[in-house]
C-alpha cells in the first residue's frame, strides 16, 4: 500500500489537478494497481481521501466538480465592488473575433481540468453529464445562433456506444434548434486513433448498452486521457481561432477601461 502511496503523490506531483478517475488511469498505466472496479472504489477513492486528510497531498490537487454553492453576489460596500470590478473587468474576447468558440464536455467531474484552459480565453464550457437535456440544447443553440458568426464546437467524450451517440445526438440537436447558424462541430476527444497513439487504457464494454450491438472492440473513457493532455488539446484547438492582433487591440481598450474604474474609485468618497 505504502508503493501506491508512493504512486500517487508522484501522478499528482506531475500533473494537477485530475480527477478521481484519472488519477486511477495514470496508476494502472504505471503498473501500480490493476484495471478493476474494485482497485479504484476500494484502494483508489480510499487511499486519495485517507491521503488528503492527513496532508499527504493538497486538497485542491483533486478536481471535484459535483458540489456548489449557490448565493447571490453580494459586497460590504460600493467601494467595496468597484474595487473587485477593476481587479476582473475583462472585455468579452470574441466580440470582435471572426470566430465564436465553446467547449463541449460529457462528463461533469473533468470540467476542472478543462476550465484551466477555457476560463484564460473567455470560452464557454458546456458540461452534458451524459445525455444533456433537450432544454439544455436548446438553450445553448439559441446562444450560438445569437452570435451570428461561425461557431466552432469542440466535443470531448468517452469511446464507447453511448459517447459516441451522445456525440451525434448533441451536434444533431444544434444544427437542428439553430438551424441558419454556421456550426464546426468536432469531436476532439477520445478518438480510435488517440487510443493506439496514447495507448489508452480500455474497459470491457458494457453488453447492457442498447447501442453496443452496432460498436466493436473495448472501450475507452475520456478520464483515461492524461490531464496534462487534455489541457494541451483543448488549448490547442481554442488557440487555433485567436486572431492575435484584433487580441491585442481588445487588451489596450480592456486597459483603458480598467483606468476609468480606477478613476471613479479615487473619486468616490463613500467607504
Amino acid at each position: 500500500m505504502d508503493t501506491i502511496r508512493i504512486a500517487i503523490c508522484d501522478v499528482l506531483a506531475e500533473d494537477n489537478p485530475m480527477t478521481v478517475r484519472q488519477v486511477f488511469y495514470q496508476l494502472v498505466s504505471r503498473g501500480a494497481i490493476g484495471k478493476t472496479e474494485p482497485e479504484y472504489h476500494q484502494t483508489v477513492i480510499r487511499l486519495l481521501k485517507d491521503m488528503r486528510v492527513a496532508g499527504e497531498i493538497p486538497f485542491d490537487w483533486i478536481s471535484d466538480n459535483t458540489r456548489w454553492m449557490r448565493k447571490p453576489t453580494t459586497y460590504d460596500s460600493l467601494r467595496g465592488m468597484l474595487e473587485l470590478t477593476k481587479q476582473t473587468y475583462r472585455r468579452a474576447l470574441w466580440s470582435n473575433q471572426d470566430s465564436y468558440v465553446e467547449v463541449w464536455l460529457e462528463k461533469d467531474a473533468l470540467a476542472g481540468v478543462l476550465f484551466e484552459e477555457t476560463a484564460p480565453w473567455d470560452v464557454p464550457l458546456m458540461v452534458t453529464r451524459g445525455y444533456a437535456s433537450l432544454s439544455y440544447l436548446y438553450e445553448a443553440a439559441r446562444a450560438i445562433a445569437a452570435v451570428r458568426k461561425p461557431a466552432r464546437i469542440f466535443y470531448f467524450g468517452d469511446w464507447d456506444p453511448s459517447g459516441l451517440d451522445i456525440t451525434r445526438n448533441t451536434e444533431a440537436r444544434l444544427r437542428e434548434f439553430a438551424p441558419d447558424a454556421e456550426i464546426d462541430f468536432t469531436r476532439v476527444s477520445v478518438t480510435e486513433s488517440q487510443i493506439h497513439s496514447l495507448n489508452l487504457p480500455t474497459r470491457p464494454t458494457k453488453k447492457t448498452d442498447s447501442r453496443a450491438k452496432t460498436f466493436e472492440g473495448e472501450s475507452v473513457e475520456v478520464d483515461a486521457i492524461p490531464a496534462r493532455e487534455l489541457r494541451r488539446m483543448c488549448r490547442g484547438v481554442i488557440e487555433l481561432f485567436i486572431d492575435h492582433d484584433a487580441l491585442a487591440a481588445l487588451r489596450i481598450v480592456e486597459q483603458q477601461e480598467r483606468a476609468t474604474l480606477d478613476g471613479i474609485l479615487q473619486n468616490l468618497g463613500v467607504q
